[in-house]
Protein backbone atom coordinates (compact mmCIF):
# COMPACT_ATOMS: atom_id res chain seq x y z
CA UNK A 1 0.00 0.00 0.00
CA UNK A 2 2.78 2.31 0.14
CA UNK A 3 2.14 3.88 -3.27
CA UNK A 4 -1.49 4.56 -2.30
CA UNK A 5 -0.01 6.32 0.80
CA UNK A 6 2.44 8.79 -1.22
CA UNK A 7 -0.23 9.72 -2.86
CA UNK A 8 -2.25 10.52 -0.17
CA UNK A 9 0.96 12.40 1.64
CA UNK A 10 1.22 13.95 -2.00
CA UNK A 11 -2.39 15.77 -0.69
CA UNK A 12 -5.00 13.48 -2.87
CA UNK A 13 -7.68 12.59 -1.03
CA UNK A 14 -8.76 8.60 -1.86
CA UNK A 15 -12.22 7.99 -2.65
CA UNK A 16 -13.98 4.40 -2.94
CA UNK A 17 -16.19 4.60 -6.03
CA UNK A 18 -18.33 1.92 -4.52
CA UNK A 19 -20.09 0.84 -1.61
CA UNK A 20 -21.80 -2.06 -1.06
CA UNK A 21 -23.30 -4.00 2.20
CA UNK A 22 -20.48 -7.17 1.58
CA UNK A 23 -18.07 -4.86 1.85
CA UNK A 24 -18.80 -3.31 5.16
CA UNK A 25 -20.46 -6.22 6.75
CA UNK A 26 -17.09 -8.32 5.58
CA UNK A 27 -14.77 -5.64 6.74
CA UNK A 28 -13.06 -5.08 4.16
CA UNK A 29 -14.05 -1.10 3.86
CA UNK A 30 -12.62 -1.04 7.43
CA UNK A 31 -9.37 -2.46 5.84
CA UNK A 32 -8.95 -0.39 2.99
CA UNK A 33 -9.43 2.41 5.33
CA UNK A 34 -6.87 1.34 7.73
CA UNK A 35 -4.45 0.26 5.21
CA UNK A 36 -5.10 1.34 1.51
CA UNK A 37 -5.17 5.21 2.80
CA UNK A 38 -9.09 5.64 1.53
CA UNK A 39 -10.65 8.27 3.41
CA UNK A 40 -14.15 8.69 1.93
CA UNK A 41 -16.64 7.01 -0.58
CA UNK A 42 -18.89 7.50 -3.13
CA UNK A 43 -22.06 5.54 -4.08
CA UNK A 44 -25.03 6.34 -7.10
CA UNK A 45 -27.84 4.39 -8.89
CA UNK A 46 -25.68 1.96 -10.52
CA UNK A 47 -23.44 1.18 -7.32
CA UNK A 48 -26.28 0.18 -5.18
CA UNK A 49 -28.51 -1.27 -8.48
CA UNK A 50 -24.87 -3.95 -8.57
CA UNK A 51 -25.04 -4.04 -4.84
CA UNK A 52 -28.25 -4.50 -3.48
CA UNK A 53 -29.87 -6.88 -6.83
CA UNK A 54 -26.04 -8.60 -6.99
CA UNK A 55 -26.45 -9.92 -3.00
CA UNK A 56 -28.61 -11.87 -0.70
CA UNK A 57 -27.33 -9.91 2.93
CA UNK A 58 -30.15 -7.44 2.14
CA UNK A 59 -32.66 -9.84 1.99
CA UNK A 60 -33.71 -10.02 5.87
CA UNK A 61 -33.81 -6.00 6.12
CA UNK A 62 -35.83 -6.32 3.12
CA UNK A 63 -38.05 -9.16 4.70
CA UNK A 64 -38.47 -7.01 7.92
CA UNK A 65 -39.76 -3.93 5.95
CA UNK A 66 -42.32 -5.62 4.17
CA UNK A 67 -43.27 -7.18 7.31
CA UNK A 68 -43.28 -3.78 8.42
CA UNK A 69 -45.99 -2.82 5.75
CA UNK A 70 -43.10 -1.34 3.70
CA UNK A 71 -44.48 -1.39 -0.29
CA UNK A 72 -42.65 1.42 -2.01
CA UNK A 73 -40.03 0.39 -3.97
CA UNK A 74 -38.48 3.88 -3.35
CA UNK A 75 -39.01 3.99 0.49
CA UNK A 76 -37.39 0.08 0.80
CA UNK A 77 -34.62 1.16 -1.70
CA UNK A 78 -33.54 4.46 1.10
CA UNK A 79 -34.12 2.31 4.05
CA UNK A 80 -31.90 -0.19 2.63
CA UNK A 81 -29.40 2.31 1.05
CA UNK A 82 -29.24 4.63 3.86
CA UNK A 83 -28.28 1.75 6.39
CA UNK A 84 -25.17 1.07 4.14
CA UNK A 85 -24.25 5.12 4.33
CA UNK A 86 -25.01 5.50 7.70
CA UNK A 87 -22.34 2.62 8.99
CA UNK A 88 -19.65 3.78 6.20
CA UNK A 89 -19.94 7.24 7.71
CA UNK A 90 -19.24 6.06 10.84
CA UNK A 91 -16.55 3.62 10.11
CA UNK A 92 -15.20 7.43 8.17
CA UNK A 93 -15.48 9.46 10.84
CA UNK A 94 -12.29 9.37 12.84
CA UNK A 95 -10.82 10.34 9.79
CA UNK A 96 -13.51 13.62 9.32
CA UNK A 97 -12.53 14.49 13.01
CA UNK A 98 -8.66 14.29 12.43
CA UNK A 99 -9.13 16.52 9.35
CA UNK A 100 -11.59 18.84 11.58
CA UNK A 101 -14.50 18.03 9.12
CA UNK A 102 -12.24 18.57 5.51
CA UNK A 103 -12.34 14.67 4.75
CA UNK A 104 -13.75 11.04 5.75
CA UNK A 105 -17.12 11.51 3.55
CA UNK A 106 -19.74 9.37 2.04
CA UNK A 107 -21.98 10.30 -0.78
CA UNK A 108 -25.50 9.56 -1.05
CA UNK A 109 -27.15 10.86 -4.55
CA UNK A 110 -30.62 12.41 -4.90
CA UNK A 111 -32.46 10.21 -7.14
CA UNK A 112 -32.05 11.15 -10.66
CA UNK A 113 -35.48 11.50 -12.23
CA UNK A 114 -35.28 14.74 -10.23
CA UNK A 115 -32.37 15.81 -12.02
CA UNK A 116 -34.56 18.95 -13.74
CA UNK A 117 -36.24 19.88 -11.34
CA UNK A 118 -34.63 22.15 -8.80
CA UNK A 119 -37.28 22.56 -5.99
CA UNK A 120 -37.62 18.46 -5.65
CA UNK A 121 -34.23 18.00 -5.59
CA UNK A 122 -33.96 20.73 -2.81
CA UNK A 123 -36.80 18.59 -0.59
CA UNK A 124 -35.47 15.16 -1.66
CA UNK A 125 -31.82 16.67 -0.46
CA UNK A 126 -33.30 18.10 2.91
CA UNK A 127 -35.06 15.01 3.59
CA UNK A 128 -31.91 12.31 2.76
CA UNK A 129 -29.69 14.71 5.30
CA UNK A 130 -31.86 14.33 7.77
CA UNK A 131 -32.34 11.03 7.26
CA UNK A 132 -28.71 10.68 6.81
CA UNK A 133 -27.72 11.98 10.08
CA UNK A 134 -24.03 12.05 9.74
CA UNK A 135 -22.39 15.00 9.75
CA UNK A 136 -19.79 13.59 7.14
CA UNK A 137 -22.42 12.70 4.71
CA UNK A 138 -22.51 14.29 1.55
CA UNK A 139 -25.62 14.63 -0.79
CA UNK A 140 -25.20 14.68 -4.15
CA UNK A 141 -26.70 16.67 -6.80
CA UNK A 142 -26.34 16.57 -10.53
CA UNK A 143 -25.22 19.87 -12.46
CA UNK A 144 -27.65 20.47 -14.57
CA UNK A 145 -29.40 23.23 -15.27
CA UNK A 146 -31.64 22.54 -12.60
CA UNK A 147 -29.27 21.81 -10.17
CA UNK A 148 -27.55 24.49 -10.04
CA UNK A 149 -29.28 26.62 -8.03
CA UNK A 150 -30.26 23.61 -5.59
CA UNK A 151 -26.69 23.84 -5.02
CA UNK A 152 -26.59 27.47 -3.88
CA UNK A 153 -29.93 26.65 -1.89
CA UNK A 154 -28.89 23.73 0.02
CA UNK A 155 -24.73 25.17 0.66
CA UNK A 156 -27.09 28.39 2.33
CA UNK A 157 -29.31 25.62 4.09
CA UNK A 158 -26.04 24.14 5.41
CA UNK A 159 -26.09 20.79 3.73
CA UNK A 160 -22.89 19.68 2.40
CA UNK A 161 -23.04 19.35 -1.23
CA UNK A 162 -20.94 16.85 -3.98
CA UNK A 163 -21.95 18.01 -6.93
CA UNK A 164 -21.72 15.25 -9.18
CA UNK A 165 -21.87 14.97 -13.34
CA UNK A 166 -19.85 17.81 -13.85
CA UNK A 167 -18.38 17.47 -17.81
CA UNK A 168 -17.89 21.11 -18.83
CA UNK A 169 -15.60 24.08 -17.59
CA UNK A 170 -18.71 26.73 -18.19
CA UNK A 171 -21.28 24.64 -15.99
CA UNK A 172 -18.40 24.37 -13.46
CA UNK A 173 -17.74 27.86 -13.05
CA UNK A 174 -21.29 28.54 -12.46
CA UNK A 175 -21.38 25.71 -9.79
CA UNK A 176 -18.48 27.53 -8.31
CA UNK A 177 -20.34 30.10 -7.94
CA UNK A 178 -23.57 28.49 -6.90
CA UNK A 179 -21.35 27.47 -3.73
CA UNK A 180 -19.96 31.08 -2.73
CA UNK A 181 -23.33 32.62 -3.18
CA UNK A 182 -25.05 30.11 -1.26
CA UNK A 183 -21.86 30.56 1.61
CA UNK A 184 -22.71 34.63 1.72
CA UNK A 185 -26.24 34.07 1.98
CA UNK A 186 -25.63 32.05 5.03
CA UNK A 187 -22.78 35.45 6.03
CA UNK A 188 -25.33 37.72 5.35
CA UNK A 189 -28.18 35.70 7.72
CA UNK A 190 -25.30 35.81 10.47
CA UNK A 191 -25.03 32.17 10.23
CA UNK A 192 -21.24 29.74 10.47
CA UNK A 193 -19.95 28.92 7.19
CA UNK A 194 -17.33 26.49 8.70
CA UNK A 195 -18.41 23.42 9.14
CA UNK A 196 -19.67 23.44 5.18
CA UNK A 197 -17.63 21.05 3.23
CA UNK A 198 -18.11 20.33 -0.58
CA UNK A 199 -17.20 19.04 -3.40
CA UNK A 200 -17.15 19.62 -7.43
CA UNK A 201 -17.20 15.94 -9.19
CA UNK A 202 -15.82 16.27 -12.70
CA UNK A 203 -16.54 13.24 -14.59
CA UNK A 204 -13.03 12.28 -16.33
CA UNK A 205 -12.68 9.06 -18.79
CA UNK A 206 -16.00 9.72 -20.02
CA UNK A 207 -14.79 12.52 -21.84
CA UNK A 208 -12.26 10.85 -23.53
CA UNK A 209 -14.62 7.85 -24.42
CA UNK A 210 -16.63 10.47 -26.63
CA UNK A 211 -13.84 12.71 -28.11
CA UNK A 212 -11.51 9.26 -29.31
CA UNK A 213 -14.86 8.49 -31.26
CA UNK A 214 -14.88 11.68 -33.27
CA UNK A 215 -11.14 11.97 -33.77
CA UNK A 216 -9.47 9.98 -37.16
CA UNK A 217 -7.40 6.75 -35.82
CA UNK A 218 -3.52 7.63 -35.09
CA UNK A 219 -4.64 11.42 -34.24
CA UNK A 220 -2.71 12.63 -30.91
CA UNK A 221 -5.02 13.95 -29.43
CA UNK A 222 -6.61 10.91 -28.68
CA UNK A 223 -6.34 10.25 -24.91
CA UNK A 224 -5.66 14.06 -24.26
CA UNK A 225 -8.57 15.28 -23.76
CA UNK A 226 -10.04 14.65 -20.74
CA UNK A 227 -6.56 15.02 -18.73
CA UNK A 228 -7.15 18.32 -20.72
CA UNK A 229 -10.36 19.50 -19.70
CA UNK A 230 -9.99 18.67 -16.29
CA UNK A 231 -6.76 20.66 -16.04
CA UNK A 232 -8.39 23.60 -17.46
CA UNK A 233 -10.84 23.13 -14.28
CA UNK A 234 -8.41 23.28 -11.72
CA UNK A 235 -7.41 26.64 -13.26
CA UNK A 236 -11.13 27.61 -12.65
CA UNK A 237 -10.02 26.34 -9.44
CA UNK A 238 -6.77 27.66 -8.47
CA UNK A 239 -7.88 31.20 -9.23
CA UNK A 240 -11.80 31.19 -7.55
CA UNK A 241 -9.55 30.41 -3.81
CA UNK A 242 -7.14 33.06 -5.13
CA UNK A 243 -9.66 36.11 -5.66
CA UNK A 244 -10.57 38.65 -3.06
CA UNK A 245 -14.34 37.40 -2.69
CA UNK A 246 -13.35 34.03 -1.66
CA UNK A 247 -10.70 35.21 0.53
CA UNK A 248 -13.94 36.99 2.82
CA UNK A 249 -15.49 33.78 3.11
CA UNK A 250 -12.25 32.39 3.78
CA UNK A 251 -11.39 34.96 6.47
CA UNK A 252 -15.02 33.20 8.39
CA UNK A 253 -13.94 29.73 8.15
CA UNK A 254 -15.32 28.95 4.64
CA UNK A 255 -13.63 25.58 3.26
CA UNK A 256 -12.70 25.72 -0.69
CA UNK A 257 -15.01 23.64 -2.83
CA UNK A 258 -12.98 20.86 -3.67
CA UNK A 259 -12.04 19.69 -7.17
CA UNK A 260 -12.71 15.75 -7.73
CA UNK A 261 -11.88 13.82 -10.29
CA UNK A 262 -14.92 11.06 -11.08
CA UNK A 263 -14.86 8.47 -13.56
CA UNK A 264 -11.23 7.45 -13.42
CA UNK A 265 -11.64 3.98 -14.21
CA UNK A 266 -9.85 3.52 -17.98
CA UNK A 267 -12.41 2.74 -20.44
CA UNK A 268 -9.90 2.18 -23.50
CA UNK A 269 -7.43 -0.71 -22.67
CA UNK A 270 -4.90 1.17 -24.31
CA UNK A 271 -4.23 3.70 -21.73
CA UNK A 272 -2.71 2.89 -18.85
CA UNK A 273 -5.13 1.93 -16.47
CA UNK A 274 -4.02 4.47 -13.62
CA UNK A 275 -3.84 7.82 -16.47
CA UNK A 276 -6.59 9.42 -14.57
CA UNK A 277 -5.20 9.10 -11.41
CA UNK A 278 -0.88 9.79 -12.30
CA UNK A 279 -2.15 12.97 -14.45
CA UNK A 280 -4.28 14.49 -11.92
CA UNK A 281 -2.25 14.79 -9.23
CA UNK A 282 -2.69 18.46 -7.17
CA UNK A 283 -2.77 19.15 -3.33
CA UNK A 284 -6.35 18.99 -2.05
CA UNK A 285 -7.91 17.39 -5.02
CA UNK A 286 -9.95 14.16 -4.07
CA UNK A 287 -10.05 11.18 -6.52
CA UNK A 288 -13.01 8.67 -6.49
CA UNK A 289 -11.76 5.39 -7.76
CA UNK A 290 -13.38 1.93 -8.22
CA UNK A 291 -11.59 -0.98 -6.62
CA UNK A 292 -9.91 -2.18 -9.88
CA UNK A 293 -8.34 1.23 -10.28
CA UNK A 294 -7.22 1.77 -6.96
CA UNK A 295 -5.70 -2.06 -6.71
CA UNK A 296 -4.00 -0.88 -10.03
CA UNK A 297 -2.43 2.17 -8.55
CA UNK A 298 -1.47 0.18 -5.73
CA UNK A 299 0.46 -2.44 -7.52
CA UNK A 300 2.08 -0.14 -10.09
CA UNK A 301 1.27 3.79 -10.07
CA UNK A 302 3.35 6.44 -9.85
CA UNK A 303 3.22 9.65 -8.06
CA UNK A 304 4.61 12.50 -11.01
CA UNK A 305 4.78 16.05 -10.58
CA UNK A 306 1.40 17.84 -9.73
CA UNK A 307 -0.89 20.10 -12.15
CA UNK A 308 1.25 22.98 -12.38
CA UNK A 309 0.93 26.52 -14.69
CA UNK A 310 2.45 24.62 -18.06
CA UNK A 311 0.21 22.12 -17.64
CA UNK A 312 -2.71 24.04 -17.44
CA UNK A 313 -1.42 25.82 -20.88
CA UNK A 314 -0.41 22.80 -22.63
CA UNK A 315 -4.00 21.68 -21.71
CA UNK A 316 -5.51 25.06 -23.28
CA UNK A 317 -3.18 24.40 -26.76
CA UNK A 318 -4.98 20.59 -26.88
CA UNK A 319 -8.56 22.11 -26.52
CA UNK A 320 -7.75 24.73 -29.08
CA UNK A 321 -6.37 22.41 -31.28
CA UNK A 322 -9.49 19.83 -30.48
CA UNK A 323 -11.58 22.89 -31.57
CA UNK A 324 -9.63 23.39 -34.89
CA UNK A 325 -10.20 20.25 -36.23
CA UNK A 326 -13.71 20.68 -35.76
CA UNK A 327 -15.04 18.29 -32.55
CA UNK A 328 -17.00 21.32 -30.02
CA UNK A 329 -16.11 20.34 -26.47
CA UNK A 330 -18.87 22.08 -25.60
CA UNK A 331 -20.96 19.86 -27.78
CA UNK A 332 -19.26 17.01 -26.42
CA UNK A 333 -19.75 18.16 -22.72
CA UNK A 334 -23.36 18.80 -23.19
CA UNK A 335 -24.00 15.41 -24.54
CA UNK A 336 -22.45 13.85 -21.90
CA UNK A 337 -24.39 15.49 -19.35
CA UNK A 338 -27.45 14.53 -20.45
CA UNK A 339 -26.31 10.78 -21.19
CA UNK A 340 -25.14 10.67 -17.70
CA UNK A 341 -28.42 11.68 -16.42
CA UNK A 342 -30.11 9.39 -18.31
CA UNK A 343 -27.90 6.42 -17.65
CA UNK A 344 -28.55 7.11 -13.93
CA UNK A 345 -32.44 7.15 -14.28
CA UNK A 346 -32.10 4.04 -16.28
CA UNK A 347 -30.18 2.45 -13.45
CA UNK A 348 -32.24 3.71 -10.99
CA UNK A 349 -35.39 2.22 -12.58
CA UNK A 350 -33.70 -0.75 -12.87
CA UNK A 351 -33.05 -1.02 -9.29
CA UNK A 352 -36.64 -0.23 -8.35
CA UNK A 353 -37.87 -3.23 -10.53
CA UNK A 354 -35.31 -5.67 -9.25
CA UNK A 355 -36.82 -4.42 -5.42
CA UNK A 356 -40.07 -5.11 -6.85
CA UNK A 357 -39.09 -8.62 -8.38
CA UNK A 358 -37.03 -9.62 -4.87
CA UNK A 359 -39.79 -8.06 -2.45
CA UNK A 360 -42.23 -10.46 -4.32
CA UNK A 361 -40.07 -13.50 -4.24
CA UNK A 362 -39.59 -13.09 -0.49
CA UNK A 363 -43.47 -12.71 -0.07
CA UNK A 364 -43.97 -15.72 -1.85
CA UNK A 365 -41.46 -17.71 0.30
CA UNK A 366 -42.79 -16.56 3.54
CA UNK A 367 -44.36 -19.35 5.87
CA UNK A 368 -48.05 -19.69 6.20
CA UNK A 369 -49.14 -18.45 9.87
Amino acid sequence: MERLRALHEAGVSIWLDTLSRELLDTGEFERLVAEASVTGATSNPTIFAKAITGSARYDAQLRELLDAGVRDNRDLFFALALDDVRHAADILRPEYDATAGTDGFISFECTPDLADDTDATIDQAHQLWQRIDRPNAMIKVPATAAGVPAIETLTADGLNVNVTLLFSVDRYGEVLDAYQRGLEQRVHRGQSVDEISSVASFFVSRVDSKVDARLPEGSPLRGEVAVANAAVAFEHYRRSVAATRWFELAARGARPQRPLWASTGTKNHAYSDVLYVERLLAPGVVNTMPRETLDAFADHGSVRPPLDQRTIETARRTIDELDRMGVGLDSVTAELEREGVESFCGSYDELLACIDERSSALVVDQPAN
